[in-house]
């Protein structure tokens, strides 16, 4: 059977790699987790636009190496208005239909975000412009702990709205980590008016002290529950990563309880913890079934 069998969908998230090694663990961890049908894998775009080449690399294999739908991350940040439509209207030709629109974060080097000039100043006017250049299937990114630079929650709902009415489909979320900020979020678009689905985001834990960089970097809470799981473990992978799967399954066991059905997975390019969680939600592989 697959994602849709058990009324489950699932997408993944790939970062494009920098090294044949890192490549040969991509296409691993692509290969094992295509099984499970997911609704499509996006793959994400470098802060600056580093990556360019390289998240076109990936995804121009993806389309033509397998069954999976697509879905590259583009983002405002160093490029004019004309470039990005022009990078779009590539992927379309490539056979893209689905993308995922940010504003994307400023260079390491840069203090603030500053639009560039002649560029898309914000996400929802991304959305907006790819909306004229082709019938794109567009995600944007939501935040239920807000974005660290929004002055306010109702702010950050307001962007989000405007992001969604410019013609995205859906929202993926930030990572978390209490299912409750989730549901207050939800609730919360809700009575603002967004009746457009939103995608929990979940980041199974590979390594404790880089989630806590990751957590910093975006403003997502760390609860003290979740420090003292990986209490101890620094020297013990096997058990770290037996942890990690439990708490995690934990989290998507107790939204599907909520009436949750989709849920997108920052894989960091490896497939095991993923592949677990999958299948504890019930998302079985095709291949094992035939």
């Amino acid at each position: 059977m697959d994602s849709r069998t058990n009324n489950v969908d699932v997408s993944f998230e790939f970062f494009p790699p920098h090294s044949p090694e890192m490549d040969a663990t991509l296409w691993q961890s692509i290969e094992r987790l295509a099984g499970l049908r997911p609704r499509f894998v996006s793959v994400t775009y470098g802060a600056d636009g580093s990556t360019r080449e390289r998240t076109h690399n990936a995804v121009a294999r993806i389309i033509n190496e397998t069954d999976l739908t697509a879905a590259p991350h583009l983002t405002c940040i160093g490029a004019s208005r004309g470039e990005i439509d022009e990078i779009a209207r590539t992927y379309w030709d490539m056979g893209v239909r689905h993308l995922v629109a940010l504003r994307g974060d400023p260079p390491r080097d840069a203090d603030a975000y500053a639009p560039h000039p002649g560029g898309y100043a914000y996400a929802a006017d991304l959305v907006a412009g790819l909306r004229k250049v082709a019938d794109f299937d567009i995600s944007v990114a939501a935040y239920p702990e807000v974005h660290p630079e929004a002055p306010n929650p109702l702010f950050d709902l307001d962007n989000l709205k405007r992001k969604l009415d410019a013609g995205a489909s859906r929202a993926i979320t930030q990572f978390f980590f209490d299912v409750g900020v989730f549901l207050r979020f939800r609730d919360l678009a809700a009575a603002a008016g967004i009746e457009s689905t939103i995608v929990p985001g979940i980041l199974p834990i590979t390594r404790f002290p880089q989630l806590e960089r990751f957590a910093d970097q975006c403003g997502a809470s760390v609860p003290a529950w979740l420090h003292e799981r990986f209490l101890g473990l620094e020297d013990d992978a096997q058990t770290r990563q037996m942890i990690a799967a439990s708490v995690a399954i934990e989290q998507v066991r107790a939204l599907q309880a909520e009436g949750i059905s989709e849920f997108h997975f920052y894989t960091l390019n490896r497939s095991e913890l993923t592949y677990a969680i999958c299948h504890a939600l019930g998302v079985r592989s095709s291949r094992a079934a035939a």
